[in-house]
Formats: structure tokens, C-alpha cells, sequence
């Protein structure tokens, strides 16, 4: 992550900002160790080591604490393995050490949240949001993200706590990634796809809101690619002239993501598989009450693993609302750019992903090569 073909860091737009005297944020719902947050704040050889990038993001390496606001889940990185739950393979507590890299405030619930940002109080910088040990839950999955903020609110949060904390002239950068829009794509689950980009869109709303009053910011809005190949009007048999249907109530019907069915199904130690794939998991949990016996065969054989189950599942649902998929992996789409707000104008028109990057630099008047520099002394 953030470091060249010889593994020598480069520096980021965010700790160029930082550079400048900006404060920094990023607001996520995966893990804030994961790919995107760790692409503005920490370099390591691999986005799979994300014991170092928390260490990175805490303040422990060669520019010190670069993030001012950091919230999302992936707690179980900052804990000592002597913990229960912790994903590091060593005994560092970077929850306990936060103080020695300046981190004030720490928050761990959406009550924490709620406490420190209500009425006219605001978050006091720099402050750590850890919702969740991993990812936080799907918003479909009301059940267990009764204690986990939704990406508006830590949304509006950061950007009253980053706006109230900055001086006149000091200004500030954030990102926010609604994270898990992508990773329902990748299990297929039209269900979790959905309500990610819903929540995606309250979060744009909002953003937009605060532009509005405060028109010296720029809003950008982007994917880095898109995910599944998803499409509207699946067409079941090629021998019929396509009729370009889609159901989107079969998917208001479903109340939980395949993230959550597939375990139960995986998990099932009970007499009756085959009836409590029927009633619990196709009828209660995605809304079908017509399954078909090869669906049923298919998710009654114990031997089946659980992420077969979970596309499966996935597929089931997607067919009968008439969405298709290609992959469960990225594809090569061009994805949609949107801007508003101060020197919005630069984003206009098709760009090479690459060229937002450096449009952003551009807008801020940062030095990156100083930064790269400064990393590699």
C-alpha cells in the first residue's frame, strides 16, 4: 500500500495536507485498516498487513500521527493479542498507547458518538472511532448495528468536528468511503448492495448540505472501479426476445444480507436442514416462498462451502428481482464522477482514474514529492 515497485513509500495527499497545516479525516464503514483508508495513511508491502497499518495510522512511524479523525470498524487490529478478539499477532495496545501520538478522545459506540457531538458540543481532535472489531454490520442487518453509527451520521460528525476544531484559515481533508457497497458486490447480494448505496446517497445529501453553507469546499464523489458486473434486466432463457424486466419489491422483501444467512446455513446442526434453508433462511430471511428443488438440494448438502452458499444465496434473490452479475470480482467499468463546490469545474468531463489524484493536488497546492522525501530519509 502506497509504496512503489521497490517498495519505497510514496507520499499521499492526505499527509500533504497535513503538511500544510490541514486537518485530516477519514470515515469509513470497513475496517480502517482496509485498502482505501490505508491508501491515505500508512505504507506497507501489502494490504493484508493491517496490524502495521494501525500502528502506522496511530502515529508510530517516520511522520508521526498524520489523522486527526479516523472512524469505522477494525478495533481488533489496534488490541493485544492478549485480548479476546484481537486480530494482532503481537502484544501492542494501541488503543492504550493513543495518548503518547496525541489521540484525545476515543469512541466505541454510537452512544460515544452521540455524547460528544450532541447540540452545540463537538468531537475534540484528534479522536478514534473503532465502531466494530471488523467491518461494520450491512445496514440491512438492523439487528446488529444497534450500537454502530451509519456513514451519514459519522459523516456529519466528522465534518462538525473538523470545521469547529480548524482554525480561520487552516481548512481540512476528508474521506469518506461508504466501504461496503463494494463488499456486498463481491458476495453478489443485490439485498446488502442496495441499502449500502441508500445510505451512500444520505451520506452525498449531507456532504452536499455542508457545501452549501460553506462554499469554499470542493465535494467529490467516485468509485475506484466497479464490482460484480451488476446489471438490470437478466434475461433467464436466451431462447426468448429479452424483455427487459426487473422486480425491485423482490428485494424489499429480503431483511437480512447473505453475510449473515450463509453462516446459518453453513452452521445448521439440526434434524431438519432442508426445512430450515425453506422457512428460516430463503422465506424469513430473503423473502422467497418459491424455492426450487435444486435450490433446496443444493443448500441441504452439508458438503457445500459457506462462501458457495452465500453467492448462492445471493443468486437466488438476484434472479427473481431480474438483476444479473458477471464476476464476483472488480470489472473494468467506468464509474461515475461527481463534484461540487469550489473549482468543481476541474472534474469535468472523462478522466483516467490517476488524473483525480492529481487534480486534487492540484487544487490544494501540495508538494507530494516533498512528502516522498521526507518518508524516505
Amino acid at each position: 500500500m502506497v509504496v512503489d515497485p521497490d517498495q519505497v513509500p510514496c507520499g499521499t495527499i492526505l499527509e500533504a495536507a497535513k503538511a500544510l497545516g490541514m486537518l485530516t479525516g477519514l470515515v469509513v464503514t470497513s475496517r480502517v485498516t482496509h485498502a482505501t483508508p490505508a491508501s491515505f495513511s500508512a505504507h506497507v508491502v501489502h494490504r493484508d498487513l493491517e496490524a502495521d497499518i494501525a500502528t502506522h495510522q496511530i502515529g508510530d512511524y517516520v511522520l508521526g500521527r498524520q489523522v486527526d479523525l479516523m472512524m469505522g470498524g477494525g478495533k481488533c487490529f489496534f488490541m493485544p493479542n492478549t485480548t479476546e478478539g484481537s486480530c494482532r499477532q503481537d502484544d501492542r495496545d494501541l488503543l492504550g498507547e493513543r495518548e503518547k501520538y496525541g489521540w484525545s478522545t476515543l469512541m466505541t459506540s454510537l452512544k460515544d458518538m452521540n455524547d460528544l457531538n450532541k447540540d452545540s458540543n463537538y468531537i475534540k481532535l484528534p479522536a478514534l472511532g473503532l465502531f466494530n472489531l471488523d467491518h461494520l454490520n450491512y445496514m440491512i442487518d438492523t439487528n446488529l448495528r444497534k450500537d454502530e453509527p451509519t456513514l451519514s451520521q459519522m459523516a456529519e460528525a466528522a465534518l462538525k468536528a473538523l470545521k469547529r476544531n480548524a482554525g480561520p484559515s487552516q481548512g481540512f481533508f476528508l474521506m469518506i468511503e461508504g466501504s461496503r457497497i463494494d463488499m456486498g458486490a463481491h458476495n453478489n447480494d443485490p439485498v446488502a448492495h442496495l441499502h449500502e448505496i441508500l445510505e451512500y446517497h444520505a451520506t452525498v445529501a449531507a456532504v452536499r448540505k455542508f457545501v452549501k453553507n460553506n462554499p469554499n469546499t470542493l465535494l467529490i464523489s467516485t468509485s475506484d472501479h466497479e464490482t460484480g458486473g451488476f446489471t438490470l434486466g437478466y434475461q433467464p432463457d436466451p431462447h426468448k426476445y429479452p424483455d427487459y424486466q426487473w422486480f425491485p419489491e423482490v428485494i424489499d422483501r429480503a431483511t437480512a444480507s447473505t453475510e449473515i444467512l450463509a453462516p446459518k446455513v453453513f452452521g445448521y446442526k439440526g434434524k431438519d436442514r432442508r426445512e430450515y434453508v425453506r422457512t428460516e433462511i430463503l422465506r424469513d430471511g430473503l423473502g422467497i416462498t418459491d424455492p426450487t428443488k435444486e435450490e433446496l438440494d443444493y443448500l441441504s448438502d452439508p458438503s457445500v462451502p459457506q462462501g458457495e452458499i452465500m453467492v448462492f444465496l445471493g443468486h437466488a434473490i438476484s434472479h427473481r428481482a431480474y438483476l444479473g452479475w458477471t464476476t464476483i470480482g472488480h470489472t473494468g467499468l467506468d464509474v461515475n464522477l461527481y463534484a461540487e463546490g469550489e473549482n468543481s469545474s476541474l472534474l469535468r468531463g472523462n478522466h483516467e482514474n490517476t488524473e483525480i489524484g492529481q487534480i486534487m493536488s492540484e487544487y490544494l497546492n501540495v508538494d507530494l514529492q516533498a512528502i516522498t522525501k521526507k518518508l524516505t530519509k
